[in-house]
């Protein structure tokens, strides 16, 4: 019966062994791991299996909801922030980042201490203190920087000791496919993995951090998140129109050519060696497109709904399958250094590929729109009363396509980069199927404008630009210009007032013959006069004596 007794004990006790035995790091890391997850992935680089054993000593674990996470930091909560550049293409490399985000007023500062920012004021008012965490000063105090102590506080959960020299303050363990890696950093970490050997589909990350606190650490912010593989390129494709009102829509204008641009999510440079081909269909009966460039313009002629679809081909390089088999061959006793060169020929190279295909497929609507929009006549506008501070231009414009709604103008400086005043105005709806309307708009003073124009309805805008020069109207201008004119007439009459004084002082020199006292012969008279004004005039005068001297009686 004692022997039963012991029997039964012995039981009890093993049955309570699994209580008290060391936990594992899947039953720290995560609680969502089904059964048998490690064996349905192969083995990441560098990664080991959640089987190992989690130094909870050194690490205490806390479940979420755990009282002990409020004091876990000073001044509040630490969030952890993890992001990747999923998704990846299977082969490639994916990159993941975890950024620490402190309470207000907290920051790291070059030597991975944690300070106050100064000049900065939380919820409890401005610190006396200058750290948060001074780990510095504990270094100084104690071995934990000391490259030649082996203390048993500078190793990892899994009892790995730290890469030297270890001056982190932070441990980062990652966890994902049943697999963890396990890393010192500061307030920010990156690890790359290669997903060769990941599965295609999604994939969770969870991350787990802890702080130093004297020989010991404590956990400060779990975060996971969701990143995916796949053996389909992952493609993106923008697409650009000139005069469309808005392309994100997928909505484009007919007669106008589409611009449509690959994009390739590769940011691990995967495909940097491979050799890329485009194949289009944009679904209106052309045919199919192959380039192998990245960029490719389109033109529709019809409106309509159109099925856009691209694939894409690349042939990456990699290793060559190994060969089969093949039945042993019966060689001839006596074999010769000729023969022996043949057979190794036909070892195949190692130059294959491997082909991965990526696809996007796009419903794009096609609509008649504004296509071009002309400025052909500028004319300043009359008015009845001169306004020195505003004057008034005509704008003749025409345009191609469908009739505008509305007309839009922006005046600015001569660059067309300082705006002034924009102005728009509905089109009314008198226009008809001619696209011709006149645009007036007032010009503050003088000088030259630059003048941008639109044209827009419900799909496009047309936009035209022209230099304006406007003269200046300024009253004191007019009076200037006025007096001007005036002076210019004055020295006029000035200068034919004195020719003519000159010539009438050059006549009366010369005094009619009197025939008898008092009696003046009026009519030679008049024959002088007019005989000196044609010498003159005229100096090429025929008369031997145009003075008459030798005749007395004669002017």
């Amino acid at each position: 019966m004692e022997c039963l007794y012991c029997f039964l004990g012995f039981l009890l006790l093993a049955a309570g062994l699994p209580l008290d035995a060391a936990k594992r790091f899947h039953d720290v890391l995560s609680n969502e791991r089904p059964s048998g997850y490690m064996r349905e992935h192969n083995q990441l680089s560098g990664w080991s299996s959640d089987e190992n054993d989690w130094n909870e000593k050194l690490y205490p674990v806390w479940k979420r909801g755990d009282s002990r996470w409020k004091s876990s930091w000073k001044g509040g909560r630490v969030q952890a922030v993890l992001t990747s550049d999923s998704p990846a293409l299977v082969g490639s490399t994916i990159t993941f980042a975890v950024n620490l985000v402190f309470p207000r007023c907290q920051k790291e500062d070059a030597s991975g201490n944690i300070v106050y920012e100064k000049n900065c004021r939380n919820d409890t008012g401005a610190s006396p203190d200058l750290y948060v965490y001074n780990w510095t000063a504990w270094t100084e105090d104690s071995d934990w920087g000391n490259d030649t102590s082996e203390g048993h506080h500078n190793v990892f959960p899994d009892g790995k000791p730290f890469p030297r020299p270890w001056k982190k303050n932070f441990v980062y363990v990652f966890h994902t496919l049943g697999q963890y890696f396990q890393k010192l950093g500061q307030c920010s970490v990156t690890i790359s993995i290669n997903t060769a050997n990941v599965s295609l589909g999604p994939q969770i990350m969870e991350v787990t951090v802890y702080r130093r606190h004297r020989r010991a650490y404590v956990p400060i912010a779990k975060v996971k998140d969701v990143y995916v593989v796949t053996d389909q390129i992952p493609v993106f494709v923008t697409m650009s129109q000139k005069n469309n009102r808005n392309s994100s829509d997928e909505t484009f204008l007919r007669d106008l050519p589409i611009t449509f641009s690959v994009l390739i999510h590769d940011p691990s440079h995967f495909l940097n060696e491979s050799a890329i081909y485009y194949k289009w269909n944009f679904g209106d009966n052309t045919g199919l497109f192959v380039s192998n460039n990245h960029t490719l313009n389109h033109t529709y002629v019809l409106n309509g709904t159109f099925s856009l679809n691209l694939t894409v081909q690349a042939e990456v390089p990699g290793p060559c399958p190994l060969p089969s088999p093949r039945p042993p061959k019966t060689t001839p006793p006596l074999v010769t250094a000729g023969d022996s060169t043949l057979e190794l020929r036909e070892i195949p190279d190692e130059s294959c590929h491997i082909t991965r295909y990526g696809y996007f497929k796009a419903t794009i609507t096609i609509v008649e729109g504004i296509l071009e929009v002309n400025i052909i006549q500028v004319t300043d506008v009359p008015m009845p009363r001169p306004q020195p501070d505003n004057s008034l231009v005509d704008f003749v414009v025409t345009c191609h396509g469908s009739i505008p709604t509305e007309v839009c103008t922006i005046i600015s400086d001569p660059s067309c980069q300082i705006t002034q005043n924009p102005v728009c105005d509905p089109v009314a709806m008198e226009l008809g199927d001619t696209c011709l309307l006149t645009v007036r708009r007032a010009f503050s003073g003088s000088g030259t404008y630059c003048m941008n124009l639109t044209l827009g309805n419900d799909a496009s805008l047309a936009l035209t630009s022209t230099l304006v020069s406007i003269n200046s109207r300024d009253p004191a201008s007019l009076l200037r210009t006025a007096n001007g004119i005036l002076v210019s007439l004055g020295c006029l009459a000035i200068l034919v007032t004195v020719i003519a004084f000159l010539m009438y002082k050059k006549h009366k020199e010369y005094k009619p013959i009197e025939n008898s006292p008092g009696i003046v012969i009026r009519g030679k008279g008049l024959n002088v006069f007019l005989n000196h004004a044609k010498t003159l005039f005229f100096p090429g005068n025929q008369e031997k004596d145009p003075l008459l001297k030798n005749q007395p009686g004669i002017l």
